[in-house]
């Protein structure tokens, strides 16, 4: 063993820990342990500028808004189908046609002079639906358009809380690495001093192996977060249909947003703004139109011709006329009409099952964000100021040598995991807010 470590050495690092643990105690956090140590100057404009180069969640929801391909070609479908009620609405094409009939002859125009039976002809045909039918297809195809304009709305909202999961996420991540970064920092004084414990003859050498391997386990972890922290800035950057070489992004720090709504409110919202449920009854709507003009389809539609044919100059022109009835096939229309109505059926189930699903997940929703302000608190005001007071005792206990590096190691274990699981909390915690938020269809709180 190496005893001939100067003995000057174990009482000066034996001395920087209690003024490290006085640190700390100031600072409320183990990460103040390490910031009580002299910072770089270089570090400090690190930290400044990743600060000023945070981008906020707001500006990247107006971004998405207006780039994202899936709720651009959604608002193009909707855009295509507002312009369907005015084709329905308008007559059926009129026909036009042209006749020439020859006499004595097939060829054309043959007996036009010597016959009053040749002519030529010019005539136009309308088709004329019954009254109300068009009225009532235009009406069908007005509710599947405002149908798909909720569901655009849906899509954008979808698109929008993807986007904020991910946001959270990586603020998560970007968070956490600062901790781990800072624990390690932290890690390391500790270990200098266990290794000087042991030069002197005061501490085992598998301390200073147990060290060695935690620090070592801080390390991978900071490179699994590296890895996660790039895969999330992949699919932030598809989400806002940038390119992937293009710069990351820094999320800011995340901090606890409390709605002010009460539940029966949330659920009024929802069944006022939610847009799948607007969708749905817009698609309710239209079924039940299509009833009516399933019905009225049993009425005939008609059809009005004309002609005028020109003989030759000694011969006086023809003039025709005619109006027709198209008689509906009632075995074809009674299959139609049934058909609607279990449309219709099946529309209103489907609502009903969505009205369900919406109120069960915002109720869900609920659950987890209050269960979640609750743990926050805890984690606030309970768990990690004890955490960090029992590490800053155990760090003048190990010093008095009352205390073995095990218990130590796992004080600073549990102050560590504890601040990650907070920060996880936080994540969770708003991640269930942009799921209320969609399912509102409103901004909260």
């Amino acid at each position: 063993m190496p005893h001939a470590v100067p003995k000057i050495l174990f009482l000066t690092v034996c001395a920087a820990i209690p003024r490290l643990s006085s640190a700390a105690a100031q600072a409320g956090s183990t990460s103040a342990v390490v910031a009580a140590a002299p910072a770089s100057p270089t570090r400090a404009t690190e930290a400044r500028t990743e600060e000023s180069a945070a981008t906020p969640l707001a500006r990247l929801v107006e971004e998405v808004a207006e780039y994202n391909p899936e709720i651009q070609a959604a608002e193009h479908g909707w855009r295509a189908a507002a312009e369907v009620p005015k084709q329905a609405r308008a007559l059926p094409e009129t026909q036009l046609s042209v006749q020439e009939l020859s006499v004595g002859s097939p060829r054309p125009l043959a007996g036009f002079n010597n016959s009053d039976f040749a002519y030529i002809g010019v005539g136009a045909s309308q088709d004329f639906p019954y009254r109300g039918k068009r009225a009532l297809r235009a009406t069908v195809a007005a509710h599947k358009a405002e149908s798909l304009h909720e569901d655009a709305s849906a899509v954008r909202r979808r698109v929008v809380e993807a986007l904020k999961l991910v946001y959270y996420r990586l603020a998560y991540v970007q968070q956490t690495l600062g901790i781990l970064e800072s624990n390690d920092r932290l890690l390391g004084q500790v270990e200098q001093v266990v290794e000087s414990r042991y030069g002197v003859g005061q501490g085992s050498q598998q301390d200073v192996l147990r060290a060695q391997l935690q620090h070592t386990k801080l390390l991978q972890d900071v490179a699994m977060r590296h890895q996660d922290e790039g895969q999330l800035q992949a699919q932030l950057k598809q989400t806002l249909n940038r390119p992937q070489t293009s710069p990351d992004i820094v999320a800011e720090s995340l901090t606890p947003t409390v709605p002010q709504r009460s539940a029966a409110d949330l659920l009024q919202q929802a069944a006022e703004h939610n847009p799948d449920l607007r969708a749905r009854r817009e698609a309710l709507r239209g079924e039940q139109t299509h009833v009516e003009l399933a019905r009225r389809e049993f009425r005939p539609d008609f059809n009005v011709q004309a002609m005028v044919q020109h003989t030759g100059s000694q011969f006086r022109d023809y003039y025709t006329a005619s109006f027709g009835i198209r008689l509906p096939n009632r075995g074809r229309r009674v299959a139609e009409l049934a058909a609607a109505e279990e449309d219709r059926a099946r529309a209103e189930q489907e609502l009903q099952a969505d009205i369900q699903r919406v109120g069960s997940e915002i109720a869900q929703q609920l659950a987890l964000l209050r269960g979640s302000e609750e743990r926050l608190k805890i984690y606030n005001e309970g768990l990690i100021p004890q955490a960090e007071a029992t590490f800053q005792a155990g760090i003048a206990a190990y010093e008095s040598n009352r205390q073995d590096f095990a218990t130590l190691l796992g004080n600073f274990l549990d102050v560590l995991n504890l601040k990650l699981e907070r920060r996880r909390e936080l994540a969770d915690h708003e991640s269930a807010l942009a799921r209320l938020e969609r399912l509102t269809g409103v901004t909260l709180p």
